[in-house]
């Protein structure tokens, strides 16, 4: 059976071995986010959806954070160097997946001697299959994004105004959700916004109101259990340090 603290200390856990979400996540700059509730009769599952842009990586991409009593679609033995290597991988994350999506393709948008930053002339981006405007320098700060060295555009200050004109498509679809979630879970519960625990300062989510609620609502299936006082602070300004290492 699982309680509220069993589901809380495998958020700890995940903390504790760097795969529950850092926001502030040095290595990547945040653009936005979505959490979504799972559960059956018998099992349960938390989504974190990060959608941003990691120079390392190359590609802006939506990170999909997914921990639950079960899981399905794990990675696979031959996906390993060794049968060690394979049940370390599960031994290690039995209640935890990470899979990536890319939202926006790759292309000439972005700059040929930097991938930080938008090409000059470039006027369009591929966002699922769709040719989406980039727009002007001006039209940012209409959204709250002051550029740092305009007229350039940085890729992440274009995935912040993509994540605020282009919601639904910088986010995981339906599929990409519960590309980790069994089949039989019953989606209960979508936020766009809550209180995230810092915890690169070592704040545990078993030490959050959110999270203690929202474990409450995994265990018991009632709605009501989510009724967070704390402000909520998703939205990347509230993450200053992210990106920058």
């Amino acid at each position: 059976m699982w309680t509220t603290d069993k589901i809380l200390q495998v958020f700890d856990g995940c903390c504790e071995s760097y795969t529950f979400p850092m926001l502030d996540n040095g290595y990547v700059y945040l653009a936005r986010t979505r959490l979504s509730l799972h559960r059956s009769p018998s099992d349960w599952a938390l989504v974190i959806e990060v959608f941003g842009f990691s120079p390392r990586t190359g590609v802006p991409d939506i990170h999909v954070y997914t921990f639950g009593s079960r899981l399905k679609d794990r990675d696979n033995a031959t996906d390993f160097a060794s049968k060690k290597a394979y049940e370390k991988y599960l031994s290690s994350n039995p209640h935890n997946e990470s899979r990536f999506f890319n939202p926006i393709a790759e292309g000439p948008w972005q700059d040929p001697e930097s991938g930080e930053e938008v090409a000059e002339g470039a006027s369009s981006v591929l966002l699922r299959n769709r040719s989406v405007a980039i727009p002007s320098p001006a039209r940012f700060a209409e959204v709250g994004i002051e550029l740092e060295d305009e007229p350039r555009i940085q890729t992440f200050e274009l995935c912040r105004f993509l994540a605020e004109t282009e919601r639904s498509d910088v986010l995981a679809r339906p599929d990409e959700r519960r590309v980790s979630v069994p089949e039989e879970l019953t989606e209960i519960m979508v936020l766009d916004e809550w209180n995230h625990p810092d915890v690169v300062s070592e704040d545990l989510p078993s030490a959050s109101e959110t999270f203690q609620q929202l474990a409450d609502v995994l265990v018991s299936g009632d709605l009501t259990k989510y009724r967070p006082t704390a402000t909520a602070n998703t939205h990347w300004s509230n993450w200053p340090e992210g990106g920058l290492l």
